[in-house]
C-alpha cells in the first residue's frame, strides 16, 4: 500500500500538478493520487493565475505534508537521492538549482499568454512581445544546458528536477505552435514522449470538466 499521497488539481490545465507529478514519477516514490475538482475555488484560482500561493501539488509521505513544487523536488531528492534528480556534480547542481528557480518564480507574461492546456491546439497563435521575451529566455537556457552536460535531457543522459521544471512549456510550445530552432524543438518532442508525459496527456485529454475562462480569448 502506498504511503504517499499527492494532490493535484486540473491534468489539462495545471503546470505546477504536473511538475509535481512528473517528479514523483521520476523519483520512483509510490504514492496515490488525488484530484481536486476544477470546481473547487480555490483550483479555479490557482489555474486562472489568481491565487498569490498555491497549495497544489502536495505531497503527504509518512505525516510529512510538503507543497510548493521545489520544496517538493528537495524533498524528493533528499529520501530518494537514487533517482538523481540533481546531477551529482556539485556545479551542476548549483546550475539545475538556479534555471529551476529562474522557471518557479519567472516567466510571468509566457504563464499569462500561453496558458497550459493539453487538449487545444493554435496554428499561427499570434505570440505579444512580452512572451516572446520569456520564450526566447527559456530556449537561451535549455540551448546552453544542452550544449554545455551534451543532453539529450538538460543535465545530461537522465532527465532531472529541471526538466520536470520546463516540462509544461514543452507541452505550451507545442500547444501554441511557437516557431523553434532545431535544438529546442527536438528538446520538447523528447520531452512529450517520456513515457510519464505520455500517460500524463492521455489523463488530461479524459477530463470531462473545462474551465471555460481560460478558452475564452482563443
Amino acid at each position: 500500500m502506498a504511503k504517499a499521497t499527492l494532490t493535484i488539481s486540473s491534468k489539462n490545465y495545471s503546470s505546477w500538478s504536473l511538475r509535481g507529478w512528473l517528479l514523483c514519477k521520476m523519483a520512483g516514490l509510490d504514492f496515490v493520487e488525488e484530484q481536486l475538482s476544477s470546481s473547487d475555488p480555490s483550483t479555479r484560482a490557482e489555474l486562472l493565475l489568481l491565487s498569490p500561493s498555491f497549495l497544489v501539488p502536495c505531497l503527504t509521505h509518512h505525516g510529512v505534508k510538503v507543497w510548493d513544487t521545489l520544496a517538493i523536488a528537495e524533498y524528493l531528492h533528499e529520501i530518494k537521492p537514487e533517482a538523481g534528480l540533481l546531477p551529482a556534480d556539485q556545479a551542476a547542481r548549483a546550475h539545475c538549482r538556479s534555471i529551476s528557480g529562474e522557471m518557479h518564480s519567472g516567466f510571468a507574461n509566457l504563464r499569462a499568454a500561453l496558458p497550459m492546456n493539453l487538449k487545444a491546439r493554435y496554428p499561427d497563435f499570434k505570440i505579444w512581445a512580452g512572451a516572446q521575451a520569456d520564450i526566447d529566455r527559456v530556449i537561451e537556457i535549455w540551448e546552453d544546458a544542452l550544449d554545455r552536460y551534451k543532453g539529450p535531457f538538460l543535465f545530461g543522459k537522465k532527465p532531472t528536477m529541471a526538466d520536470a521544471m520546463y516540462a509544461p512549456v514543452c507541452t505550451r510550445f507545442l500547444t501554441y505552435d511557437v516557431d523553434l530552432d532545431q535544438p529546442a524543438a527536438a528538446y520538447c518532442k523528447r520531452i512529450v514522449a517520456l513515457p510519464h508525459m505520455v500517460e500524463w496527456i492521455k489523463g488530461a485529454k479524459a477530463e470531462p470538466e473545462e474551465l471555460e475562462e481560460l478558452d475564452a480569448e482563443f
